[in-house]
């Protein structure tokens, strides 16, 4: 069982989740133990391998996805007032696969993590099939050294609970919008005091999904940290919902701070499966020719973000709250740009209940961004049923009503410009 756990110690962001279910894991509260009999947890996989010298898990993850967008206006005007067709769809994709073998080697504190990732709806696309991973070194509670591919802890969406959200495989607009994602760096993380926790990231850009070393800049210089404090076994990377139930109030609340230099280069394309644009408030890709439709162009630009994140859990209930100000400056190009920098803010709440004891789930979302081209807002419904009573797997239905939405990409349920009702269900499976 101690080996096990060691085992679970490699993770990228996304991983890190694991890592608050384990009972034996030195950085978790004994309230996380207590949480851990509630069936298989969702990414202990297989174990391999178990030596003397390392060992071998794997695990795997696979989503399918239902999607109508038929509810949908046809055509859609910016802020600019350029008309363009919304290409909607209504079809069935297998749409996630991430296939996962971590372990340690020589030393229990030395811990690796190699993984296939797959986004099967962006088929051609660049980073479609990513293989990748990272490696770890934990000197103590305190301190953990990264390096490889992870997330900026931008947000909180990012700092490693996936895929314990309320909705399935999917952000919040306002989320989505804001946020940064996921690149080559180094790392420092750990816990500062009881149930005070931080991460803190330098790496090459905001995403480096389908964007290859030479469309980088020279700067190195794209660096976020995040500071969290949960109480009562909320959780260390803080995970959505109560699944568990709670007898005592759990709470979280967390502030994080982004900076980087970014260019029309360094940003993913339009339908990348991660897709980070820095966007205006009505969709236009900040780098997109002819943005501001004025004939200028912007080359370059420095993204700064500061996000605020509280939330509460208690007797299978739930009420989440993020906060974003985001703000684009020196920005350079071709042509007049118009404006000397972007002032861009936003919040999302999300609230959910245990409508049946570890098998139905309700929850509902709201996302506004005040924005200096537009304020668009979402709202959804959804439910997730857990049919073998383990977050192991998941059914998800989920009714979305957005209004100019200014993000979307194949692997997100709206695309950009989106004005009406969508519609999924999602079959999950975490392993």
């Amino acid at each position: 069982m101690k080996r096990l756990t060691l085992l679970l110690f490699a993770s990228i962001n996304f991983m890190q989740y694991v890592k608050a279910q384990i009972p034996s894991d030195p950085l978790f509260t004994k309230e996380d133990s207590v949480r851990a009999v509630h069936g298989h947890q969702p990414g202990r996989g297989f174990s391999i391998v178990e030596r003397k010298e390392g060992s071998l898990v794997f695990s795997a993850y696979a989503s399918v996805r239902y999607l109508n967008q038929s509810g949908l206006d046809d055509t859609y005007t910016d802020y600019f007032g350029r008309t363009s067709v919304i290409k909607k769809r209504n079809d069935i994709q297998f749409q996630k696969v991430m296939l996962y073998f971590k372990g340690w080697l020589f030393d229990p504190k030395f811990r690796y993590l190699f993984y296939v990732w797959t986004s099967n709806t962006s088929q051609g696309q660049a980073a479609q099939v990513v293989v990748a991973g990272n490696l770890q070194y934990q000197f103590n509670k305190y301190l953990d050294l990264g390096v490889g591919i992870g997330g900026l802890p931008t947000n909180r969406s990012v700092i490693g609970n996936f895929p314990a959200w309320l909705r399935q495989d999917t952000r919040t607009l306002a989320e989505e919008f804001f946020r940064g994602s996921f690149t080559t760096g180094l790392w420092l993380q750990g816990e500062l005091s009881d149930g005070l926790f931080y991460k803190t990231m330098l790496g090459n850009n905001l995403s480096q999904l389908g964007i290859d070393a030479g469309q980088l800049d020279k700067k190195f210089d794209s660096w976020s940290t995040a500071l969290w404090w949960t109480t009562n076994g909320y959780g260390r990377m803080e995970p959505y919902g109560d699944y568990e139930k709670h007898e005592k109030p759990a709470t979280t609340l967390g502030a994080s701070f982004t900076s980087s230099s970014e260019n029309r280069q360094s940003q993913p394309g339009s339908e990348a499966p991660e897709n980070s644009q820095i966007r205006l408030s009505d969709g236009t890709g900040l780098f997109s020719l002819n943005a501001f439709n004025n004939g200028s162009n912007v080359t370059d630009a420095k993204y700064h973000m500061s996000s605020f994140n509280g939330g509460i859990k208690y007797r299978g209930f739930s009420f989440d709250a993020d906060y974003f100000v985001r703000w684009v400056t020196d920005l350079k190009g071709t042509g007049s740009i118009p404006v000397e920098k972007l002032n861009d803010n936003g919040f999302s709440l999300q609230a959910s209940g245990m409508i049946v004891d570890r098998k139905l789930q309700g929850y509902g979302t709201y996302s506004w961004i005040n924005g200096q081209y537009g304020d668009p807002t979402e709202f959804t419904l959804g439910l997730n049923w857990f049919p073998f009573k383990t977050k192991a797997f998941r059914v998800n239905g989920e009714y979305i009503n957005v209004k100019n939405s200014p993000v979307g990409y194949l692997s997100y349920p709206t695309v950009v410009g989106a004005n009406g009702s969508v519609f999924m269900l999602n079959l999950e499976l975490f392993y």
